[in-house]
């Protein structure tokens, strides 16, 4: 099965600079999105497109328009859909979107950023700590598996970001945060699928719009896939998508042995 996650940074812009024809030829499975700073219904007004053909559509829009927001797109009809874990921040922000298939549940989770201020950080790191007994229940359950697409505005390791020195003191790659996610892969059961298949190769999915870090490649790796159970050592394919830039962030794209 063929995932796709991508922070579109608005689904609109992002469709008219192509990013709707490019996935028709993906034959994804399963589209996770984030930041799709829009509301369903005005999405349906202004064009089908935002639900695309062959796939159910699903979206979780923040309270406040032009803000925030996830959308899922599966080819296949899931059992369950969750857009609610019971707290403010997440709940209100259209931050997660679950759909529980068969045996696996795949979600679009879009982690607040906490760049702009420190008060924007404290709501991040609370953000983290409200997920972190979710997360360990996922990795703890025998029953199915799990694969979080996340634009997760953390970078794990040095390898993951170009500038690691000078941002050693920064959101996104603060020692707390890295912390808390490599406890997430080597304590708490979850693997990095984009890592399993290249464990040491430098690669971004964020690139600021400032200067010319885009076309230097001077990013970030700020979007993973992390899965927990029999999906673990199945990833048999992975890529990021850098050919058209559809927003500030490019598509990751994994394969996996299986499915729903």
């Amino acid at each position: 099965m063929r995932i796709i996650t991508c922070n579109t940074n608005g689904i609109r812009a992002a469709a008219k600079k192509g990013f709707f024809d490019w996935l028709s030829e993906q034959d994804a499975d399963v589209v996770c999105i984030q930041e799709t700073k829009a509301q369903e219904e005005q999405l349906v007004k202004l064009d089908p497109l935002f639900h695309p053909e062959g796939y159910h559509c699903f979206y979780s829009d923040a309270v406040k328009k032009g803000y925030s927001g996830t959308a899922v797109f599966a080819k296949k009809k899931p059992k369950q859909v969750i857009k609610s874990l019971g707290f403010e921040v997440c709940d209100t922000e259209g931050r997660w979107l679950q759909l529980d298939f068969d045996t696996v549940s795949v979600i679009s989770l879009y982690l607040p950023s906490g760049s702009s201020s420190d008060e924007r950080q404290l709501r991040k790191i609370d953000f983290m700590d409200s997920c972190l007994p979710l997360f360990k229940a996922m990795a703890a359950d025998k029953t199915r598996d799990y694969i979080i697409c996340a634009d997760w505005n953390i970078c794990h390791k040095e390898i993951d970001l170009k500038n690691w020195r000078p941002n050693r003191k920064n959101s996104g790659f603060l020692p707390e945060e890295r912390e808390w996610m490599d406890d997430l892969l080597n304590k708490h059961g979850f693997s990095d699928s984009f890592r399993e298949l290249h464990p040491d190769m430098p690669q971004y999915t964020w690139w600021s719009n400032r200067g010319q870090a885009y076309a230097n490649d001077v990013g970030w790796r700020l979007d993973y896939m992390l899965a927990t159970g029999n999906l673990i050592g199945k990833a048999t394919k992975a890529s990021v998508f850098k050919e058209i830039k559809f927003s500030d962030h490019a598509p990751l794209i994994i394969d996996y042995q299986g499915e729903l």
